[in-house]
C-alpha cells in the first residue's frame, strides 16, 4: 500500500512540475493538492526538491475538513527562506498554526475556505526573502 501512494505522489510530481513559477532563479510551487495525506504531501515535496535542486515547495491538502500543509526548501536556501515560517504563515491565514525546521517543516488549520488565497501568498513572501 505504501508502495502505491509513494507512485502516486510522484506522479503527482510530474503533473505539478508545469505549475512552478521562477523567482531569482529559484523554483517556487504553493499548490493544493487533493486525495494526499501528511506522509504523502511530505514524500511529493522533498521528489520536488530534488528534482529541482533550487526550490521553495509548499503543498497542502484537505482532510476531513482541516487543511495539511508541508513546506520544503533546498539546503541551499535555508539561509533566506525558513520552511517553518513558510508553513506557519499559511497555517496562521487558514486558522491554525504549525511550524518546522529550515528545510522542512508541516503545519494545519481549520479553514479550507482560506487556503487559495493563503498560497497565492506564498509566493509574494518567497520574492521578498530571496
Amino acid at each position: 500500500m505504501a508502495q502505491l501512494k509513494n507512485k502516486a505522489a510522484q506522479a503527482e510530481a510530474a503533473s505539478l512540475d508545469t505549475q512552478a513559477c521562477e523567482i531569482k532563479g529559484v523554483k517556487v510551487l504553493a499548490a493544493q493538492v487533493d486525495g494526499f495525506d501528511r506522509a504523502q504531501l511530505r514524500t511529493l515535496v522533498d521528489s520536488l526538491r530534488n528534482k529541482w535542486k533550487t526550490a521553495v515547495v509548499v503543498l497542502a491538502t484537505v482532510e476531513d475538513g482541516n487543511v495539511a500543509i508541508v513546506s520544503g526548501v533546498t539546503k541551499d536556501l535555508t539561509q533566506k527562506v525558513h520552511a517553518g515560517k513558510l508553513a506557519g504563515s499559511v497555517a496562521q491565514a487558514v486558522g491554525g498554526k504549525g511550524g518546522g525546521r529550515p528545510d522542512m517543516a508541516e503545519a494545519g488549520g481549520k479553514d479550507p475556505s482560506a487556503l487559495p488565497a493563503a498560497l497565492a501568498q506564498v509566493y509574494t513572501s518567497v520574492e521578498a526573502m530571496l
